[in-house]
């Protein structure tokens, strides 16, 4: 079965579909076309403290034709969703860039894109109304190129029909990369003890070479920064199905806590997704402003920025327990931040045979 002809896709369809005929019907009813979706600012995003996860509040926005800037965007939006229903009938895929692109050659001028930012904010859009992921529609990101190495054994539906891979023994140094829709992806077997979500490739490169992920039976996830949806989604599942432990490893600046924040409770940006990407008990490893201090790591200063990234932090729903508020003010006392490379300065192994095996003692992962 291909994935055009799953439930999925189907219900992608189908979505779609209604939305274009709910526009026609206000047309047919002589109504002014419109349609309302949640208020996409920061002022109405809500933190769900029973889900521990960013959701979207009760304001709502109308898109309506009733003027030339709402008419424009009502425009694009149908031609948008006649391109996506159309994808979706041929078995086709897409990158976010390829369709703003796509839409110079769309006949009419006034349905085309002025940059990709306002294609990207569309399709989230018209996931958020229909309720259906853009990956069910068939369209992706360009190549995160986050990576997984660690004892999984998977099964990856893909176009040219179904691979198992072992994330150790079936692929190189550079590890299995997450295809960018990880619910093609079947669990077969795993011996892992817990899943390590790693921010920077230098580190993630580390832990590979020494052995990490073999040594401690554990699933190696490269972040690559700011995680991709593919990665916050692969790494949910693995705790939800799996029933892993997951940790996140990151630098030791305000940014890299809210890329934990990212994975752990989700992101602004994706708050109509946050029950689907958002792994709750994810748990933060370090840097710590703590390890700073105890180990004497290299440091930079804070900038301006980072002084009110962390300021922000301490009222930042995310954040409100006894050990955040301990770590940023004391981060902001010592004026401070690290990356996780800093801690070569005890030596290559140190990470790998002191500093990760201690911190995860002492959580009770390992």
């Amino acid at each position: 079965m291909s994935e055009t002809d799953t439930p999925k896709g189907e219900d992608a369809r189908d979505q779609l579909v209604a939305l274009a005929e709910q526009f026609y019907d206000q047309f047919q009813d002589g109504d002014i076309p419109r349609m309302s979706l949640p208020t996409r600012s920061k002022s109405n995003i809500e933190y769900d403290e029973d889900a521990d996860v960013w959701v979207y509040g009760d304001s709502q926005s109308t898109r309506s034709a009733n003027s030339v800037r709402g008419a424009r965007k009502l425009l694009k939006s149908v031609f948008t969703v006649d391109f996506l229903v159309q994808q979706l009938e041929e078995g086709r895929s897409s990158t976010l860039r390829e369709l703003y692109y796509l839409s110079e050659s769309w006949d009419e001028e006034e349905a085309q894109f002025n940059d990709q930012s306002e294609s990207d904010k569309l399709v989230e859009d018209l996931e958020i109304i229909s309720g259906v992921k853009r990956e069910d529609f068939h369209m992706r990101p360009e190549e995160s190129g986050a990576k997984v190495m660690g004892p999984l054994l998977l099964r990856e539906q893909t176009n040219r029909g179904d691979r198992e891979i072992h994330c150790q023994d079936d692929v190189g140094q550079g590890g299995y990369q997450i295809p960018n829709n990880p619910d093609t992806i079947e669990f077969l077997e795993n011996d892992a003890d817990f899943v390590m979500c790693v921010e920077t490739g230098g580190m993630r490169d580390r832990l590979v070479e020494n052995g990490f992920d073999d040594e401690h039976n554990a699933i190696v996830v490269h972040l690559g920064g700011q995680p991709a949806r593919a990665t916050r989604r692969l790494t949910k599942r693995l705790h939800d199905e799996l029933d892993l432990p997951v940790t996140v490893f990151t630098d030791g600046d305000p940014w890299s806590y809210r890329i934990y924040g990212s994975v752990a409770y989700g992101s602004i940006k994706s708050a109509h997704l946050s029950e689907y990407l958002a792994t709750p008990q994810a748990q933060f490893v370090g840097i710590r402003p703590q390890d700073i201090v105890d180990y004497d790591l290299p440091t930079d200063p804070l900038s301006d920025s980072d002084v009110n990234a962390l300021e922000s932090e301490l009222e930042d729903p995310r954040f409100q327990s006894d050990f955040w508020t301990e770590q940023i003010e004391l981060q902001l006392d010592i004026d401070k931040k690290a990356e996780q490379q800093a801690l070569a300065s005890r030596g290559l192994d140190f990470v790998t045979d002191t500093y990760l095996p201690e911190r995860l003692d002492e959580m009770g992962v390992i």
